[in-house]
């Protein structure tokens, strides 16, 4: 309690700066004793903050000249955070009035300051997307697309060599392959078909499942101003690097193309280090296949455009199938491969020994692109109960998310029912108890969520919600997503917006090779950064071992700083999904007053 208010009564003496916006402006490093959404809320929409008190009494929604509009009362939370603490909930859901503001506490002092507004994340959503143009690989970054963070063309990867991992009859050790483009992976400057799948995915699949919205969104990237919208411009970047990760011979697929090692903090123009390809496998493969039929049905929809490309990722998509059915149980270890062949790779892995949920999901999006359920056919949809938030190595959700929404039936795929009931049931799992606990999200319900690039479990929680609520058009899971976002932005117990550049206190010194290499102050903007990992995996200690509190903003902690393209896809579907449907739930709310 001593604590909570000296630290109340440093903040009101020195009457620090309410600063709203992006990282360039912003200068704030301690810790607030008020946790809300940085960026802001929307009018209609639930509006939570957390005080770290355990004192009741009054909060004030004020205006930047502090005015009071709107007061409430603090409510306790019914349990303590996971530092043992009674908090305190302030909840303005009743106000609505677009402005800015700040929330007040005569015992905790000032919020950062917020917005209220219709599309108050348009701005964060869009970043999310556009972070991908500044991972591409093979281009420079011109000043007009890239502002301060422009630079020079990294890694063409024109010239790649088979690794002695990945030799066949057609292409020998040391042979060269072309194989440009793609993202790199997160904060070194490597490619990997596996994290690659999973992302791209989740970026088609936020197209796919909110077309409407998406073409509205404009990136400022080379491509925007053709017909194709920019968030599939910039799939297609990635897409056209995984294309060429195929072996043309037989169809397998290379399991990633890197350097023999993690390069050095410095940019990507500045390596010299050959890169190769490794060995096939099979979960490269069927991310591959998987990525590849849904790219097909999407892409057929822009034949003028893109002609002929539909047909190519179709016809890829099989040929991969059908190598991985003939070697079902090719994993990639890296340590083994390391005992034979040489030069030695020490970068990341991606290992994984089981393959049944890439065959789900593979076996799905080529069930739906071709209408040919013989892909499930000797495929066991529901292996067991449970229903696993996806990440790189658990992908069977994408499986069933692509079913589910493409409105596969009983009659098709008999599981369907099952499916369905399940996810519903998953779903409302998850949200209860939500109201008890400090921080009042879904993630903050359990400290086994604060792992490795915890961040994007809460990102993917909320895309489960999302599915749940475009499944039963219940609105309790779209509250409960959007508190997800809440918590990436700020309702959490580090203080942080975890996304570069947006909101008052956010990273600033990523685990991210550019941002710490290019001589601009700012990281590159839009990046969704780890999060609270209390693991210290990478030897860099954090403030606080409280699952939720373990951050460090520390260019050399990768275990809680690091940034990652499969971390970004999920935030960026959150935010944009979260963007669409509350535009719809505004105009729905607007025809029923007009009525």
């Amino acid at each position: 309690m001593k604590k909570y208010l000296l630290k109340s009564f440093y903040k009101f003496l020195f009457g620090l700066l309410l600063i709203g916006g992006n990282a360039s402006a912003q200068t704030d490093t301690t810790s607030r004793l008020i946790r809300l959404n940085q960026i802001g809320f929307y009018p209609g929409a639930v509006k939570k903050a957390i005080v770290l008190s355990d004192r009741g009494g009054n909060f004030f929604i004020q205006t930047i000249q502090k005015q009071t509009v709107f007061t409430g009362k603090l409510k306790p939370s019914l349990k303590p955070n996971f530092a043992g603490h009674t908090v305190q909930l302030a909840d303005f859901s009743m106000f609505g009035k677009p402005g800015r503001y700040v929330l007040y506490v005569p015992s905790a002092g000032y919020s950062y300051s917020f917005e209220i507004k219709a599309s108050v994340h348009k701005a964060v959503a869009a970043a999310a997307i556009k972070a991908y143009y500044f991972m591409r690989s093979g281009t420079p970054l011109p000043e007009k697309y890239a502002g301060k963070w422009h630079r020079a063309e990294g890694h063409p990867d024109t010239v790649v060599l088979i690794h002695p991992s990945a030799e066949n009859e057609g292409r020998k050790t040391g042979s060269v392959i072309s194989s440009p483009r793609g993202w790199y992976d997160a904060g070194d400057y490597n490619k990997y078909i596996v994290n690659s799948g999973i992302t791209t995915s989740t970026l088609l699949s936020l197209y796919e499942d909110f077309p409407a919205y998406m073409k509205t969104i404009k990136l400022n990237i080379p491509e925007s101003g053709n017909k194709v919208p920019d968030v599939l411009d910039e799939v297609l970047w990635n897409l056209h690097w995984m294309l060429t990760m195929q072996d043309p011979a037989d169809g397998g697929v290379y399991h990633k193309l890197t350097n023999a090692a993690f390069d050095k903090f410095e940019m990507p123009d500045k390596d010299p280090s050959p890169r190769y390809v490794v060995q096939k496998g099979t979960a490269a493969t069927l991310d591959f296949a998987a990525v590849m039929a849904q790219a097909s049905r999407i892409f057929k929809q822009y034949p003028k455009e893109l002609p002929g490309l539909a047909d190519s990722c179709l016809n890829a998509a099989q040929k991969a199938w059908n190598w991985a059915v003939k070697n079902p149980e090719v994993a990639y270890r890296q340590d083994e491969m390391n005992k034979k062949f040489e030069p030695k790779v020490t970068t990341g892995g991606y290992g994984d020994n089981n393959f049944n949920d890439e065959f789900i999901w593979a076996a799905s999006e080529l069930v739906v692109t071709t209408g040919d359920v013989d892909y499930l056919k000797n495929i066991n949809l529901l292996p067991d109960g449970s229903m696993p938030i996806p990440t790189w190595s658990q992908v069977r959700l994408l499986g069933y998310y692509t079913l589910i929404k493409n409105n596969i039936t009983e009659k098709t795929v008999s599981a369907m029912p099952e499916i369905r009931r399940r996810l519903i049931s998953t779903a409302d799992d998850m949200i209860s108890g939500v109201d008890s606990n400090a921080y009042q999200t879904v993630m903050t319900k359990s400290a086994r969520h604060f792992g490795w690039g915890s961040t994007s479990e809460a990102a993917n929680e909320g895309i489960l919600l999302i599915q749940a609520y475009k499944l039963s058009h219940n609105k309790k899971y779209l509250d409960c997503a959007l508190a997800n976002l809440d918590y990436l932005l700020g309702r959490n117990g580090t203080g942080y917006s975890f996304v570069t550049g947006y909101g008052t206190k956010t990273p600033m010194h990523p685990h991210h090779r550019p941002s710490a290499a290019d001589g601009v102050v700012d990281p590159v903007p839009g990046l969704l950064v780890g999060g609270s990992n209390p693991g210290m995996q990478d030897g860099v200690r954090v403030p606080s071992k409280v699952p939720d509190e373990a951050y460090i903003d520390d260019e050399r902690a990768y275990a809680a700083n690091e940034i990652a393209i499969n971390w970004n896809a999920p935030l960026a579907y959150l935010a944009n999904a979260i963007e669409a449907l509350q535009h719809e739930l505004a105009i729905d709310e607007k025809h029923r007053s007009t009525k």
